[in-house]
């Protein structure tokens, strides 16, 4: 691993970034294809938090947390930090200090693929946190690793400037390139939604909205009259 700071990298629109963000990690996981999500193991420190932002990536050492004191610096208004470990801890290398300092900078939030700590001061002081762990484990200042590389987060590749894209449904990321296509499908998407909450809330069934009932057959599904079925089953 170099012990590399890279500094000014490009980053994708802020407003881009926000407006991804308002339409939540479900809506976009699913415009862009279902590509790009974290897993379920990323959950947020407390409930109710919805983010996009653009992405400042850290590479730590486990139980280190060098790294993200030297990120801190690199932060902008509107980015999420993303801290990746280079091999599996669940140490809680971030707390209240830490979102304290970020938040001063307009930091929209935290990703890790470690531990988070201080859950309680985090969500008094209303600043989004998602990881893999929480645990009181502290940390050590140690160890050199990167700020602002490629880093590789529950199996998803994060470039700095990516868009990262965070609520109760867990994180994704959006290429930076990609930004554009997921911004018009997330809202074709949404119009499409809400054609078919009206429909559902008229009374209309899935079954034939979405084209489904006649192809039930090619399931293997019958409709049984109840008679005939529990006779079947004596």
């Amino acid at each position: 691993m170099r012990n590399v700071v890279v500094t000014d990298p490009p980053r994708a629109d802020v407003g881009d970034a926000q407006q991804l963000g308002e339409y939540g990690v479900a809506t976009v996981h699913e415009a862009l294809g279902r590509v790009g999500y974290l897993g379920p193991e990323f959950r947020p420190a407390w409930s109710g938090a919805r983010i996009g932002g653009t992405a400042v990536t850290v590479l730590c050492w486990p139980g280190d947390n060098l790294m993200i004191h030297v990120a801190v610096e690199q932060c902008r208004p509107g980015d999420v930090l993303v801290v990746a470990t280079n091999s599996p801890s669940s140490d809680g290398l971030f707390g209240e200090l830490f979102a304290t300092a970020l938040a001063q900078r307009g930091v929209r939030g935290v990703v890790l693929a470690s531990g988070v700590r201080d859950v309680a001061e985090l969500r008094e002081m209303g600043f989004p946190a998602w990881s893999r762990a929480v645990s009181a484990q502290g940390s050590v200042k140690a160890t050199a690793g990167a700020v602002n590389v490629p880093v590789v987060v529950g199996g998803q590749t994060v470039h700095p400037g990516d868009v990262v894209v965070a609520d109760d449904d867990g994180v994704m990321v959006v290429p930076r390139a990609d930004v554009p296509r997921a911004l018009t499908s997330s809202q074709a998407r949404l119009d499409k939604e809400a054609a078919s909450r009206a429909a559902f809330q008229a009374g209309e069934l899935g079954l034939d909205r979405y084209g489904l009932r006649d192809r039930l057959a090619d399931f293997g599904i019958e409709y049984v009259p109840y008679e005939k079925y529990a006779e079947g089953e004596r």
